[in-house]
């Protein structure tokens, strides 16, 4: 890959890098969206995120809310995985949109985006959704940070935005510097629903936790793994582990 670009927008300063098949974001020295014209999945944060909402136990989701868009990488996903879904997303950066646009296909995939804080819009919402997933992280001169903890006030307006029988997904970067972070959270999540499980894969440093009424186990992940063409995506989900945290 070579660098094409470097963008600076009022909430991050961004690299684009290319090859002829791939392109991806990068932020903060790490990569923030990754975009690939035959392949979807990358061992990373993103195969979670998509997985998660997958294991709505009922059925298949057929709304999500993402808060925390970027470059679309897991909704591309997951638009693979439920084309009848309907997507949404919040993201407060309306350049990093516009770039995926230009640069990762982002409008082919459907997704109804809305330009706002993600957590001041969630205060005012009156919507529902079968899943909502909380992915909002912004960029530090030296890593990612999440511009606020989950507390009573925050996860009060998180289940309000969730329909009866719906999931709440939580995607966190773990390892030095992020464990207090994910030690709070996990302890909130255990204590406000019956069932929590941790999504994790070995090559990624994050952890999406699933929190509901009912979660499903990893088995429901084996009915879309067919869905997947090509065999790295196929090894990268099987390589998607589901444990029980409660």
């Amino acid at each position: 890959m070579r660098r094409t670009e470097v963008v600076h927008t009022p909430f991050q300063s961004l690299e684009i890098w290319k090859s002829d098949l791939a392109t991806e974001f990068r932020v903060a020295g790490a990569i923030h969206a990754f975009h690939h014209k035959k392949r979807f999945l990358t061992g990373l944060a993103w195969d979670l995120i998509a997985a998660a909402p997958l294991l709505r136990k009922d059925s298949a989701p057929r709304s999500v809310l993402m808060l925390g868009l970027a470059g679309g990488t897991a909704y591309r996903t997951l638009r693979h995985l439920l084309p009848e879904c309907a997507l949404t997303a919040i993201d407060i950066d309306p350049e990093i949109v516009d770039l995926a646009r230009a640069h990762m296909d982002l409008g082919s995939l459907g997704i109804e985006v809305i330009t706002a804080d993600g957590y001041q819009w969630l205060m005012h919402n009156k919507r529902q959704f079968d899943v909502v997933i909380d992915d909002i992280y912004l960029a530090g001169k030296v890593d990612v940070f999440r511009p606020q903890a989950l507390d009573e006030t925050l996860l009060a307006n998180l289940r309000r935005a969730i329909a009866p029988g719906g999931l709440l997904a939580v995607n966190l970067v773990t390892g030095a510097g992020h464990r207090t972070m994910q030690s709070l959270t996990r302890k909130i999540l255990r204590g406000a629903f019956p069932r929590v499980r941790s999504l994790t894969t070995a090559e990624g440093m994050n952890e999406v936790l699933v929190a509901g009424e009912s979660v499903a186990t990893r088995p429901q992940l084996d009915a879309y793994g067919d869905k997947f063409q090509d065999w790295r995506d196929r090894m990268y989900w099987d390589r998607v582990t589901v444990k029980r945290i409660s």
